[in-house]
């Protein structure tokens, strides 16, 4: 029985093995295949404006590989419909952390902030337990982590929530958000950094300000790596040599979008 079992045992292996190496024969080697939303700007873009679009240029020219793109919006089933079905090769943007992906090593963090008039009487908040919250109509994308720190502050009566996954090619809830604060049927919004703070890097009118005081769960930062296929290790350990290389390069592309970038622990700017 144990030789059997120890032949089982094997061939196993041998499958298992050879149905990774097969995942893994997905990658590209003759260009730099990008799986990305063509309608999630200030991320990414159709036409190529997008800060990760930037990201996957940099990433291209010094892999010496033409650039690619596999559109597809996000949603439900964008990894699945995108990487896993091998279509591309890699998500310029992933939170670290999530089991659809296997993550590469981090190359920023950011934090979620609040979004007011620069000369509202809301431009001095900086944390969610603020009293001057109270009463006044906040906007936030529903199921995201600060609407769980906005309930239990006791602003659930004066929250507007917005839908988290939309086809941005017909919905903008951020763009929607901001405009209400500029019309002034919104008095704030609550909104993810990177989202919020391109779009109104210019604005004369709107300032974003990180919650970098928050206590208690969930966190509002997070690191945002690469992703790609979990068999995919070598091609990980290519790119995280790509970030480790390039950090300087890729710190300039997201402060000249206006990204807001903190510290790995969410405490502080990063400086």
């Amino acid at each position: 029985m144990r030789p059997l079992a120890a032949l089982l045992a094997a061939a196993a292996t041998m499958i298992a093995t050879g149905a990774g190496a097969q995942v893994a024969d997905l990658r590209s080697t003759s260009a730099l295949r990008v799986c990305s939303d063509p309608a999630a700007l200030p991320l990414s873009a159709q036409d190529g404006s997008g800060f990760e679009n930037r990201i996957a240029e940099l990433l291209a020219q010094r892999l010496e590989l033409p650039l690619q793109y596999f559109w597809f919006p996000q949603g439900m089933g964008f990894v699945r419909k995108t990487l896993l079905d091998g279509n591309c090769d890699v998500m310029i943007g992933y939170a670290q952390g999530d089991e659809l992906v296997q993550n590469t090593n981090h190359y920023y963090t950011s934090v979620y902030g609040i979004v007011t008039r620069r000369d509202g009487d809301l431009a001095a908040v900086d944390h969610l337990t603020d009293p001057a919250l109270r009463g006044r109509n906040l906007g936030v994308v529903a199921g995201t982590p600060p609407a769980t720190h906005m309930a239990r502050a006791g602003l659930a009566k004066d929250m507007r929530g917005w839908d988290l996954f939309v086809d941005r090619r017909v919905e903008n809830p951020v763009g929607d958000m901001l405009q209400g604060i500029r019309d002034g049927t919104l008095d704030a919004a609550v909104l993810w950094g990177p989202l919020a703070g391109p779009l109104i890097k210019d604005d004369p009118q709107l300032q974003f300000t990180p919650l970098l005081k928050e206590e208690g769960g969930p966190r509002l930062y997070y690191r945002i790596t690469m992703g790609v296929r979990p068999s995919d290790q070598e091609w990980k350990r290519q790119l995280n040599s790509f970030i480790r290389r390039n950090q300087d390069d890729i710190d300039a592309i997201l402060r000249d979008a206006g990204v807001p970038l903190v510290d790995d622990y969410g405490k502080a700017l990063k400086e």
